[in-house]
């Protein structure tokens, strides 16, 4: 007679609520020592598109002065660069940039012609809105470029 023998059974497979707590914490500690060096490199990009954007506005005004005989008066402001300020201010006017460009925290850039460093200033003003300041909060002007 021949005996038949029922199928082991198998344990089912998964996780414990522990493991998985220890994973949770161990991913919690990792993002804690990672983040402070992430958060930084968001201020270094920050700084860094600025500067492009001021160069970039930088080379649309001198290009603007090579048809033009002039730069954008400070009233004129960088409107000059999008739109045409006029026959009379502008004989020779060309779009020199498709949009005015607003620093990485949503504020226009400042633009002075005749500058208080230069033939032109064009600067932002830092993630603090105010005159001076150090890292994030410091002003970025073409001066500095």
């Amino acid at each position: 007679m021949r005996v038949i023998k029922a199928p082991l059974r198998v344990s089912e497979q998964g996780f414990t609520l522990l493991e998985i707590m220890v994973v949770v914490v161990i991913i919690g500690l990792l993002v804690a020592a990672v983040a402070p060096n992430f958060m930084g490199q968001i201020d270094t990009a920050a700084i860094n598109r600025a500067r492009t954007d001021i160069r970039q506005i930088e080379t649309a005004l001198n290009l603007y002065r090579l048809d033009n005989f002039r730069y954008p008066s400070t009233a004129e402001g960088l409107e000059a660069l999008v739109r045409n300020p006029g026959e009379t201010s502008a004989p020779n006017w060309k779009q020199q940039l498709p949009r005015i460009p607003v620093d990485p925290w949503d504020q226009p850039y400042q633009y002075l012609s005749p500058g208080q460093r230069g033939d032109f200033d064009v600067f932002t003003l830092g993630a603090d809105r105010q005159e001076g300041g150090e890292g994030i909060n410091a002003d970025i002007g073409n001066w500095d470029l």
